[in-house]
């Protein structure tokens, strides 16, 4: 069958994957290349989008792009915000240490665009090491420089986008677990009144959405570790945004992973301290920071979000089948946290 007939809203996904066609698309990018060695689908989200790698041989040696599909068509903001960070300290050779890969140009005739692959080990797989308390400090480190890089996008990200999220995703669960809807019902309502009351109700921002470019997707896979760098990749929700919220979703992932790998939400509680402190310290120190927030509520409304994003699993972890069995332990884990917030 062909990846067209797979797919009908990515109808030249095999042209994508043809290397003669895929030499005359790049060439114009790429003017000293001799051969497209290799092209292979790396993944595909049915009707959503595909990420296809490419091997090159080019003058200069060899090369390894991947190009990112989009169905609904060319995704130019998370190139062009890509660009930017690229341009604006995210390059390769920084000397902290923290980049994007670089991105390098657009085919709008496959709604495709194009970075270079970078190498390294996902933080998942580190952070249950010896290493992981030092390495959380710096994807906080990260994260911070992310949130003040002045950076423009035309999206927004608010609470009641993040309460909308989680009421849609959960009810699917109660929909497909009747005799869990009642607690999926309470813990709703427990995210309202939680989201309401991450600020004291003095906070002296008009919201905190207009201040920050957030990665909005922000957990330990998306940071790859190389050696003394680290990778920030997958930036396609890149929006402005409240950059606790990143924080609290990151923690909530490291909780996820040690329930799921090790049996104790518990086991990567010292990294989840080294990341939330070390961010806090940076915003207290950061000549550019906007919080007005003290230490104390800092910590608050990263607990919050930390909340909040845990909740969120409930519903992962019921889409993904290798984790079914551990839905209804994140469930009475969330009704645990959610009372321990009051």
């Amino acid at each position: 069958m062909s990846t067209s007939a797979l797919d009908p809203n990515i109808s030249f996904l095999a042209d994508t994957l043809d290397r003669q066609q895929a030499q005359v698309q790049l060439q114009p990018l790429f003017p000293n290349l001799r051969e497209v060695t290799a092209a292979t689908l790396v993944r595909h989200k049915l009707g959503r989008r595909a990420l296809v790698e490419y091997h090159l041989t080019t003058v200069e040696g060899s090369l390894t792009i991947l190009g990112k599909i989009r169905a609904k068509g060319t995704d130019w903001n998370s190139y062009k915000v890509q660009q930017a960070l690229w341009n604006q300290g995210f390059a390769a050779n920084r000397s902290d240490g923290f980049s994007v890969p670089e991105p390098l140009g657009v085919l709008p005739n496959w709604q495709m665009w194009l970075q270079r692959k970078v190498s390294g080990i996902p933080a998942t797989d580190v952070l249950p090491t010896a290493a992981g308390v030092s390495l959380a400090r710096r994807i906080a480190a990260l994260a911070h420089k992310l949130h003040h890089t002045p950076v423009a996008s035309p999206k927004n990200h608010t609470q009641t986008d993040e309460l909308r999220i989680l009421h849609t995703g959960l009810l699917l669960v109660a929909d497909q677990h009747p005799h869990w809807r009642s607690r999926i019902e309470t813990i709703l309502q427990h995210c309202d009144t939680a989201a309401a009351t991450i600020y004291p109700p003095t906070h002296p921002l008009i919201h905190p959405c207009t201040h920050a470019l957030i990665h909005r997707d922000f957990y330990p896979d998306q940071v790859l570790v190389d050696r003394d760098r680290l990778w920030l990749v997958d930036l396609d929700l890149c929006c402005h945004g409240d950059p606790v919220l990143d924080i609290g979703n990151f923690i909530a992932h490291i909780t996820e992973q040690s329930l799921r790998q090790m049996g104790d939400p518990s086991a990567m509680h010292e990294q989840e301290v080294a990341l939330r402190e070390a961010f806090i310290q940076a915003c207290l120190t950061s000549e550019t920071s906007d919080h007005h927030l003290d230490a104390n509520q800092l910590r608050r409304a990263i607990e919050h979000y930390t909340v909040l994003s845990l909740v969120r699993h409930i519903h992962i972890s019921n889409r993904i089948t290798a984790r079914q069995h551990l839905t209804e332990r994140i469930l009475t884990l969330c009704e645990i946290r959610l009372q321990q917030l009051e």
